[in-house]
């Protein structure tokens, strides 16, 4: 069961996934719709299909924040029958383009323990690369709506996108920003998380809703309390390495909880040793 969109701004509306708690956000124009993110599966993304059928008529294009398993495995079912167009930045598509195997595997190991049988169906889920590439901005009008994909540079993954619907005052942040559990820093940059953080806040408003990738629309003051927490992050982790401590003794004093920021410490080292 996916779930069902709810609109949050003027033809800004959101469906919360509930196996993982992602977020899937469709903007709505006139004749046109914008949907960011397509969810695990197959089975998910037909499901999502007709929830969005029963917000609006009208043809899709597909944004893929990043290339996690959650924000895009749906593309395949999601942009072949009618073909549409999928916007993401150029390595995510790379990722999805040359490194399919590699990750139905890592979704496979990830999901196995605690959701064998999603995990079962990632392992065999038909893979689909973007057909439209981001470098740094990509604007869209969606319906006579203006749609700013923007890569504020590397945090989450390598290829983040946000989605910045100005006339709603709406900014879709993908894992860049979490709120139902830390962040997640397997294969991120923690130590240029932040300033990606802070490039996304520049496209805010006091009123500014803000989607993360996980949990619930959150407002500007949370997203600058994160931001917050991310920059102390990064200087535990550059601290820590200069004075030759251990990545566990940083994760001990960090932010986000000890599990998350282990994890962080040692990717922000694996940065600072050039083999991140």
């Amino acid at each position: 069961m996916t779930g069902r969109f709810v609109e949050i701004r003027d033809g800004v509306h959101v469906l919360r996934e509930p196996l993982l708690d992602v977020n899937v956000t469709l903007v709505v124009g006139d004749g046109a719709a914008l949907l960011v993110d397509t969810l695990s599966t197959a089975d998910q993304a037909t499901a999502l299909a007709a929830a969005a059928r029963a917000v609006t008529p009208h043809p899709l294009t597909l944004v893929n924040t990043h290339h996690h398993f959650d924000h895009c495995f749906g593309n395949a079912t999601l942009a072949t029958d009618p073909p549409r167009p999928v916007y993401a930045h150029e390595a995510t598509a790379g990722w999805l383009r040359d490194r399919p195997d590699e990750l139905r595997h890592l979704a496979y190991e990830e999901m196995r323990a605690e959701q064998p049988a999603l995990a079962a169906e990632l392992a065999r889920t038909a893979l689909l690369p973007p057909t439209h590439t981001v470098h740094t901005e990509t604007a869209l009008d969606v319906g006579g709506r203006r749609v700013v994909l923007h890569h504020p540079g590397r945090g989450h993954t390598a290829g983040d996108l946000v989605v910045h619907v100005p006339d709603a005052d709406v900014v879709v942040a993908g894992d860049l920003v979490e709120q139902s559990g830390p962040p997640s820093f397997e294969e991120s940059y923690p130590l240029q998380w932040p300033e990606a953080v802070a490039a996304l806040l520049r496209l805010t408003t006091p009123e500014t809703t803000v989607v993360p990738g996980h949990g619930d629309p959150v407002d500007v003051a949370f997203v600058r309390a994160q931001h917050g927490q991310l920059a102390d992050l990064a200087w535990l982790i550059r601290a820590g390495h200069t004075g030759g401590a251990p990545p566990e003794r940083v994760a001990a004093e960090a932010p986000f909880g000890a599990r998350a920021a282990l994890v962080a410490a040692r990717r922000g080292y694996a940065e600072l040793d050039g083999t991140a």
